[in-house]
């Protein structure tokens, strides 16, 4: 392991990270394209392929945080190593699967990669001098984001010119060789959580995230009044409730409510949650919008390779407003790019809402909707890192996460409520519905838009400590209180 008395220099961290984000951001898409050839190959159906998706979504919501605190507490360098290998290993049995149970097996355990984010932000901060903490963090979240793209283009010529086993055994190959590389020059966390990890807490949290993902994802098929959907709709609610109530009285919570409650946290997380609705059931639906033959009236009958060809662009964009973003929040600040973000996304969307019957159209819109996620999901990530200590970077930039991906289950979830509401003899959607659901996005980021707004913004001055500034942010909850500490 690096040690904490030799500090490797940060540009060398900053590869390995990359490496590490980018294994597991692939990782989230490049399945969902190639679900038919899965399904064939295994002799499945259509209803027991898809829990492929909902294993990893409900696996990765549920490490996501936890593993963040872990690494706070014992080292966030440790437990990067622990994600690398779970995804490796992960990986190996979805290459070996023998049956559909055995790969969604091995989709739980790539679910655990899920802390790969908030402990690459938490080593950012650590490691990075401060004038390159927010690119670098700009450039780690818009990865997220690109692998997200990036896997629909990669997925269809790798199982064409191999197999869909070679979507296991590449990011295998890559996440073993990012595991080597943070233990050797990764350097040790400087930066410990004191106290103990909650686990009443911790196995709240998995349960009612479970609840809530699992009639969500599939409730379109379990029909969405069906006694269990709402019967773990309702257990989420109240497990949700104990398990605020548990974390508020505990003197280690494995959250910090108190941390929650911050202005710049909640607001920054509700943007998040919208901004998940908009972006994964962007990537979800446009796809299967491009593919729909010509003889439905609409669409560009692209095959799954074109398709994803089709969105390359889009993912280039979010690349490049992610390395633009630090220099960018360096001169404007954070909340005015994510105010950006926000409102490129809601413009794109009401575009693409009105004008979608030319393939430039469609392009445009994804070169707009690509730069809005970059520059949002960059800032998002920046604001909620400034506003808490650098001792809980690592659970509240996975909390953050975590609400960025439960938006989007339930942005999916909607979506395909909407877009599937009215379909042909053939079961190709109309037109109509597609329609309707590009409204919905673009309504969903103007919202995003006014609450980024509402987002209030915190001064660091050179003097003052992470507990400093988080202090002074939370005299802007009591009536009445100075806030010059914060506002400067």
């Amino acid at each position: 392991m690096a040690r904490a008395g030799r500090r490797t220099d940060y540009r060398i961290t900053f590869v390995v990270l990359c490496v590490a984000v980018s294994s597991f951001s692939l990782l989230q898409s490049m399945v969902n394209p190639v679900l038919p050839t899965i399904q064939a190959a295994l002799d499945t159906d259509q209803r027991t392929v898809t829990w492929l998706l909902t294993a990893y979504l409900v696996s990765a919501s549920v490490f996501t945080p936890i593993i963040g605190r872990i690494g706070d507490k014992v080292g966030k360098e440790r437990m990067l190593v622990v994600t690398m290998c779970a995804l490796a290993i992960g990986s190996l049995i979805a290459a070996l699967a023998p049956s559909i149970g055995v790969l969604i097996f091995a989709r739980v355990v790539q679910g655990v990669g899920g802390g790969v984010l908030p402990l690459t932000f938490g080593i950012i901060r650590d490691e990075f001098p401060r004038e390159r903490v927010a690119g670098a963090i700009g450039t780690a979240a818009a990865l997220l984001a690109v692998g997200g793209g990036l896997g629909l283009v990669v997925a269809g010529p790798l199982v064409e010119a191999l197999s869909y086993h070679w979507l296991f055994w590449l990011p295998m190959i890559v996440t073993i060789g990012a595991a080597i590389a943070t233990a050797v020059f990764v350097p040790e966390s400087p930066v410990r959580t004191p106290g103990r990890i909650n686990v009443v807490a911790a196995l709240l949290l998995s349960a009612w995230l479970v609840c809530l993902l699992l009639p969500v994802s599939q409730g379109s098929a379990w029909g969405w009044t069906s006694p269990g959907v709402l019967a773990l709709l309702t257990a989420a609610a109240v497990l949700c409730a104990v398990w605020v109530r548990t974390e508020v009285r505990s003197a280690d919570p494995l959250v910090d409510m108190r941390m929650m409650r911050l202005p710049a946290v909640w607001r920054t997380n509700l943007v998040a949650v919208l901004m998940g609705v908009g972006m994964y059931s962007f990537y979800a639906f446009l796809p299967q919008f491009l593919q729909t033959p010509a003889s439905a009236g609409y669409g560009f009958a692209a095959t799954v390779t074109d398709s994803g060809w089709l969105l390359l662009p889009q993912s280039a964009a979010t690349f490049l407003a992610g390395l633009a973003s630090g220099r960018l929040a360096a001169r404007y600040g954070s909340k005015r790019v994510l105010v950006v973000g926000s409102s490129l996304n809601a413009i794109g969307l009401g575009v693409l809402t009105v004008a979608h019957d030319e393939l430039w159209q469609v392009l445009g819109v994804t070169l707009v909707t690509g730069l809005a996620f970059g520059l949002a999901f960059a800032a998002m990530s920046n604001l909620v890192v400034e506003a808490v200590p650098s001792s809980q970077t690592g659970v509240a930039s996975g909390m953050n996460a975590n609400i960025r991906t439960i938006g989007g289950a339930l942005g999916g979830a909607a979506l395909a409520s909407i877009v599937t509401a009215g379909v042909r003899a053939d079961d190709v959607a109309l037109e109509s519905g597609y329609t309707n659901g590009f409204g919905f996005l673009a309504v969903i980021a103007l919202l995003a838009t006014v609450v980024a707004v509402f987002v209030p913004v915190l001064r660091r001055e050179p003097s003052m400590s992470p507990d400093e500034v988080r202090h002074a942010e939370a005299a802007v909850v009591a009536p009445g209180a100075l806030v010059s500490a914060a506002r400067g």
